[in-house]
């Protein structure tokens, strides 16, 4: 099942941006995560509506330990660790023991429909960049937290 991004009206209000932009970090908005991911991370968009078709760039926050369970997106999914450590794993179901740990300055791409899950270690912010709509398909559908 699809399962398209929707945002709050604080993360929307950082979504309309002009052609030219320089943000320092202290001007970035920061709402909650969409429904879709789970609770207890913050998301800022930089650039774009991940929402709707389109190039778009997101920055997503969360405290160590946090972890999404085993999912995919239609489209390519890029990612730069700006901090903290990233754990990615390729499959369908979340396995800390097969996962390749990413430090602050790594980089991944994951072309769509590929199944993987992630988790950080420490207080981790990652730069999300892709073609929109950014869509989160959870392989087991009773992992989806906007479901419950």
């Amino acid at each position: 099942m699809l399962a398209a991004l929707t945002f709050s009206a604080s993360t929307k209000k950082s979504m309309t941006a002009p052609s030219h932009m320089v943000m320092a970090p202290s001007a970035i908005q920061w709402g909650d995560a969409p429904p879709t991911l789970p609770k207890g991370a913050k998301m800022a968009v930089l650039s774009g509506d991940p929402s709707q078709k389109g190039f778009f760039v997101l920055h997503l926050k969360a405290a160590d330990g946090y972890r999404v369970a085993a999912h995919w997106h239609p489209t390519r999914e890029n990612l730069t660790i700006i901090s903290g450590t990233f754990h990615l794993g390729m499959g369908d179901t979340l396995d800390t023991s097969k996962a390749d740990a990413m430090a602050a300055g790594s980089f991944a791409y994951l072309d769509g429909k590929m199944n993987h899950y992630a988790w950080v270690e420490g207080d981790t912010v990652v730069q999300v960049e892709g073609m929109g709509p950014f869509v989160v398909n959870y392989v087991n559908p009773k992992d989806d937290p906007s479901k419950k």
